[in-house]
């Protein structure tokens, strides 16, 4: 059940959050958090509706955090209307809609201390924007400290950064459980994602041949194919026949790691990553074995 616009509440400033969720924990209320860039999608909506179902407070923040873009450019034109965000956010369920500024966030300019999510951050996604997870891992530990005891929900579409945020929970003793919930997807396979809105039409099209690659490679290892090499070459011999795409990677690794496999003897998630004209686009399928 969605909530008014007028009853989700826009909160800017980080004492006020603390103050807000203090009271609801006197009242004995449970906190659900989904931490945003802001530009929320149905993907954003389905992780808030799976808040709303299990807690009794939801809080969603908006934060477009700088320090996870290696390109200023790619910030600038990341996608971010707070108006609209809040009226997602309240239809979907939330209570509180947490905008922070830059500044309030870090006040010093460019945090001093930072978090190292090591060798999980190097690879994949790491290895293709190099202190993306750094700036991960600081900027949600730093949102995870400031609601405090809760329920946190991350897309599975984003695997990698699931992999890193449930480690780094439970290395830093986090006082909040991590609940991933299933990628969103169109009718035609393409993972719900902020950056779709950069493709045009024929990129668009293009595009779901992410999702056929990855059906490609689950085919291949539920028919009985082990070799990690042959479910890969066969993600990549569909991603081939799009020339609109750029593939970058395509690699089954271990379901909770990052690992890959040379060979498929145990559950495992399929990544792909490409490039179609200038967008990056990143997806993944877990494959039950």
């Amino acid at each position: 059940m969605g909530t008014d616009v007028a009853d989700c509440e826009l909160v800017e400033s980080i004492r006020r959050l603390e103050g807000l969720l203090a009271g609801h924990r006197r009242r004995g209320s449970s906190i659900g958090f989904v931490p945003t860039l802001g530009g929320l999608h149905q993907g954003h909506a389905a992780l808030i509706a799976a808040a709303r179902r299990a807690n009794d407070v939801v809080v969603v923040s908006a934060f477009l955090n700088p320090t996870q873009f290696e390109d200023p450019a790619d910030l600038a034109r990341y996608p971010h209307d707070l108006m609209a965000d809040r009226a997602l956010a309240a239809g979907a369920g939330a209570d509180v809609v947490f905008a922070p500024s830059v500044e309030a966030m870090y006040p010093h300019g460019r945090p001093v201390v930072t978090v190292d999510p090591g060798a999980l951050g190097e690879v994949f996604e790491g290895a293709a924007r190099p202190g993306h997870f750094r700036g991960v891992a600081t900027v949600v530990t730093k949102l995870l400290a400031l609601v405090g005891p809760s329920t946190a929900y991350f897309g599975e579409k984003d695997y990698q950064q699931l992999v890193v945020v449930r480690q780094l929970a439970r290395d830093l003793c986090l006082p909040v459980a991590i609940v991933a919930c299933p990628t969103v997807r169109d009718p035609d396979g393409l993972a719900v994602s902020s950056r779709n809105v950069f493709l045009d039409a024929e990129q668009r099209r293009a595009a779901t041949v992410l999702y056929r690659a990855l059906r490609a490679g689950a085919d291949a290892a539920t028919a009985g194919v082990i070799g990690g090499s042959e479910v890969e070459s066969a993600m990549r011999a569909v991603v081939a026949s799009e020339p609109a795409v750029g593939l970058d990677y395509a690699k089954p690794v271990a379901d909770g790691h990052l690992e890959p496999l040379a060979a498929l003897t145990e559950d495992v998630v399929l990544l792909i990553a490409a490039r179609v004209g200038q967008v990056r686009l990143i997806d993944n399928l877990r494959v039950v074995r």
